[in-house]
């Protein structure tokens, strides 16, 4: 294995350095008028997007990213660790990075080992005979992990029938674990309003202009709505003897969020998370089979709840007691085969069959006004993120052939702009953001626009019980790679797919997946269709029948 040596000069004494540097910010400080330097820190508190600590890049929110709330996620570069994975060789190094986890690297070519000393790590490439197998091999896991959770099927429909012996316990969790989270929604954004979030059972404000079932639904919302629909849920038990399936209505998305904005240690942002377990395990369910027949809503991405060196998010997900239990998010961590990928909430929660036939037969024949079309925001501060050649191709291209609504100039601020150039569009661009899914995929499959997607982690490694194994049914892939390296114009590749092609791909989609990627309302009576939820319950089910 080579080894790599490093040439450094050698450093002074830490006293004197740190002398030396307070000495020098005493002097800058001290002509800088007082007047001036409380602007500049208004300033950067107000417009700053990203601070890096360490290995991590933190997001923080500018008010003009405050509405593209993916901002509110992890960092750009979250800790894409490969844990327990045997395919990898042994190494001397301390971690070792796939980039078929990292949104911004290349998922065929390199290893990138990081080799730490007693110092500043040393970053360096390894390229060997033996890297394409390696990421090869570890896709294959991901990719038997989506299998066996594809596999947890059921044909009963359990909305009407085949309760026996199939009990689902709501834990009465102390109000501090979920309601009072709600409760502090005005204390969460300081400049904004997030209470109107949680109108309406968490679905927001209605928006009269979609139709009926349509709501400003905040992508973070998942926790409150799946608790809603599961209070409800016709299997649901109040003895917990007669329980196959333990839902813990932790709303811990909304733990995380609340500290975003406030400067408090990483015990008070765990407090919670710990608080949680310690209560569970008061609990005589919870030690019946180590948790494996528990379930957890998290709203939020699985890296926020892995929080290693950084400040971003909890450890909930790293702790002991959590790793049994099945995780529900909406972005899922590959290397846990526990953790399972469920839709982003849209804007659309039916209420009927009639509500679902009714968008149907509206988008299925909607005009098609642009090929292709792109709502988001440029990445200036991500160079590895192909965001900006997409918008320099969309840009260029006749605006028939390519529209792009810009985020940052708050394009994207009303959901009826975003799902009316999705349902007048045959394709919508997704490329990976803060991270590698979007909310943004989900709207432009509810509205019959055909995803292209640039990272298989984006959708393919997700979502084993919402979207099919066969992705060539319901999306385009272009590999990122090739767009960084400008092998490839979007916009023209997609110009070639035939109009056959085109109509077979949106029929698919909205006849076939597009009900079961929507929550219903938390009232709603669906016969025909089973939506998100029912879809994700059925699994659930099957999954804890399959324990004994």
């Amino acid at each position: 294995m080579a080894i790599s040596v490093s040439k450094r000069k050698s450093k002074p004494p830490k006293k004197v350095a740190e002398k030396k540097s307070f000495s020098f910010c005493n002097t800058v400080l001290s002509r800088i008028p007082l007047a001036i330097l409380l602007l500049i820190l208004v300033f950067v508190w107000s417009s700053s997007t990203t601070i890096i600590s360490g290995n991590n890049v933190h997001v923080c929110v500018s008010s003009r990213k405050l509405n593209n709330l993916y901002c509110l996620s992890a960092g750009a570069q979250p800790n894409f660790d490969i844990p327990d994975i045997p395919i990898l060789r042994n190494s001397t190094t301390s971690n070792i990075i796939s980039p078929t986890t990292n949104p911004n690297i290349s998922a065929k070519k390199e290893i990138v080992e990081v080799v730490r000393d007693d110092s500043d790590p040393i970053v360096r490439d390894v390229a060997n005979e033996d890297t394409d197998d390696e990421v090869a091999n570890a896709a294959k896991v991901v990719e038997e992990q989506m299998r066996v959770h594809r596999s947890w099927t059921s044909e009963n429909r359990i909305n009407h029938a085949g309760c026996d012996g199939r009990g689902i316990f709501v834990y009465d969790l102390p109000s501090k674990f979920n309601k009072d989270l709600v409760g502090q929604c005005g204390d969460v954004v300081p400049w904004m309003d997030f209470c109107k979030h949680f109108n309406n059972e968490a679905l927001g404000e209605p928006i009269q202009n979609l139709g009926k079932g349509w709501y400003r639904t905040h992508q973070y919302s998942l926790e409150p709505i799946f608790h809603a629909r599961v209070l409800k849920h016709p299997c649901r038990v109040y003895n917990e003897n007669e329980a196959k399936l333990f839902y813990v209505p932790f709303y811990g998305g909304l733990d995380i969020l609340r500290w975003h904005f406030k400067n408090v240690s990483n015990d008070v942002k765990d407090t919670l998370s710990l608080e949680l377990i310690k209560w569970l395990e008061t609990q005589r369910p919870w030690g019946r089979n180590s948790g494996k027949d528990h379930v957890f809503v998290l709203g939020k991405i699985s890296w926020d709840f892995r929080r290693n060196d950084g400040s971003w998010g909890t450890r909930l997900l790293e702790l002991d007691q959590m790793q049994n239990p099945i995780k529900l998010l909406i972005e899922r961590q590959p290397w846990h085969a526990n953790d399972i990928g469920i839709p982003h909430p849209t804007y659309f929660h039916p209420q009927s069959d009639d509500d679902i036939i009714a968008w149907q037969t509206k988008i299925i024949s909607s005009y098609r006004r642009h090929l292709v079309s792109f709502a988001g925001a440029d990445r200036p501060d991500v160079p590895d993120n192909i965001r900006s050649m997409l918008i320099k191709q969309c840009t260029s291209a006749d605006h028939h052939n390519c529209q792009f609504l810009d985020c940052n100039s708050g394009g994207c601020d009303e959901p009826e702009s975003v799902i009316q150039l999705f349902v007048e569009s045959e394709f919508c661009l997704q490329p990976p953001g803060d991270s590698p899914t979007r909310k943004s995929v989900f709207d432009s499959l509810v509205s019959g626009c055909i995803p292209v997607l640039f990272d298989p982690f984006t959708a393919y490694y997700q979502y084993p019980w919402h979207l099919p194994e066969d992705h060539g049914r319901y999306s385009v892939f272009v590999d990122q790679k090739d767009v960084k390296e400008m092998k490839v114009n979007v916009v023209q590749k997609l110009m070639q797919i035939s109009l056959k092609d085109r109509d077979e791909l949106r029929r698919h989609i909205v006849y076939e997946l597009l009900p079961g990627l929507v929550y219903g309302d938390p009232n709603s009576q669906l016969d025909k269709f089973q939506d998100a939820f029912s879809i994700t319950m059925s699994h659930l089910l099957e999954r804890v029948n399959r324990l004994e």
